[in-house]
């Protein structure tokens, strides 16, 4: 495990659960529901607040957590808690990974297409509690070293008049998934080891299935989202080479012709780069990434929502500019949504995650060969 962190590119000011600072670590159900207390509910209170809403002001309420699905539903507990209306649409999602906030973006999607001048709140989290590891299966010991709290609320709506104040845009989501090949379905999955405790076991085939089920999402992705210019031009190079020059290269456009700003998986540093370096993307388009790694480490599903404050509190995001939010999930399973910045945002380092280090980053990430 100290091997691991030397090199995974978080911080020292990360977070862990009150749960797992015990020797042993606490994991049983009280614990989880002291977690899961002591993140969604700041989190919702905060997000209300903000927006000037009661909670029985809300029609569409989204909970995703993959590792944790107590009964009642942790979308019950919010109900519970906020008493909320007897009409809200709940909807709890688990086993999903890392893409699911995503995924639950693009459920609060096509649930207000159907339900006319709603809100919709989307809760993204992870809950560490129940899902550490306290074996020594060199395997399972990796969600060990990278996760760590946080949490994220989203609103969401349809309403006319909240376009004045909203800042973001929703233009288009994307899910593509592989689990119908056994052997990408089998790279991450969670079970018992030898001696019956329960972890989730990553296989070494994992990069490579991410690799191609990230390939494929792009190539769908810029299809959909580059220009024709762009798209002919990457027609005629494939043309070029098989009937003209063998020799010559195939044009590969760039995202960053439509796109902006990126936030991708914090799964660790050697990974985003990976991601950039497929995508063409420089050291600037993943510093939101790797900084929200070194601060926050990575809290899956919520930890685009810190890579955009991140950006937010830089104040880098413009009026008009579009963000691409990228997640990878067991499955393996790749969603991704885009968003149109509609007015400027200015002043979030006061009042977002980053607010009282914002100032201090970017950092030099501490590489495993670095002198202590």
């Amino acid at each position: 495990m100290a091997k691991i962190l030397a090199s995974s590119g978080l911080g020292e000011e990360t977070y862990l659960p009150p749960a797992l600072h015990c020797i042993p670590p606490k994991t049983h159900r009280r614990e989880c529901i002291q977690e899961t207390e002591m993140v969604l509910f700041p989190s919702m209170d905060d997000l209300l607040s903000k927006a000037k809403l009661s909670p029985r002001d809300i029609d569409i309420l989204i909970i995703n957590c993959s590792g944790f699905c107590p009964s009642p539903s942790l979308s019950s507990i919010i109900v519970n808690k906020y008493s909320m209306r007897s009409d809200v649409k709940s909807y709890n999602l688990s086993g999903m990974g890392c893409s699911a906030g995503a995924i639950g973006i693009d459920l609060a999607r096509n649930l207000l297409k159907t339900n006319k001048n709603s809100y919709a709140i989307v809760l993204s989290t992870e809950i560490l509690s129940s899902g550490w590891y306290s074996g020594r299966e060199r395997c399972m010991l990796l969600l060990n070293c990278l996760f760590r709290m946080g949490s994220a609320a989203v609103l969401l709506t349809n309403k006319k008049e909240a376009r004045k104040s909203s800042k973001y845009r929703l233009l288009r989501t994307l899910r593509t998934q592989t689990a119908f090949e056994e052997k990408a379905y089998s790279t991450a999955i969670r079970e018992e080891d030898a001696s019956g405790k329960l972890g989730v076991a990553i296989s070494k085939g994992l990069l490579q299935a991410a690799g191609e089920i990230l390939r494929s999402h792009i190539t769908i992705f810029g299809s959909r989202l580059l220009p024709f210019k762009e798209k002919l031009k990457h027609v005629l190079s494939i043309m070029r080479k098989k009937f003209i020059d063998k020799s010559a290269e195939i044009y590969m456009p760039s995202l960053r012709i439509a796109i902006q700003h990126f936030c991708f998986p914090t799964s660790g540093r050697a990974l985003i780069r990976e991601i950039a370096k497929g995508m063409k993307l420089d050291e600037r388009d993943i510093e939101a990434s790797l900084m929200t790694l070194h601060r926050f480490g990575n809290q899956s599903s919520s930890s685009m929502w810190y890579e955009l404050a991140y950006m937010e509190a830089k104040e880098r995001v413009k009026k008009g500019e579009k963000v691409l939010m990228l997640g990878m999930g067991t499955g393996p399973k790749c969603s991704s949504t885009v968003w149109e910045c509609l007015r400027p945002i200015v002043g979030e380092s006061k009042q977002n995650p980053w607010c009282d280090c914002i100032q201090l980053y970017p950092v030099e990430a501490v590489s495993s060969n670095s002198p202590t």
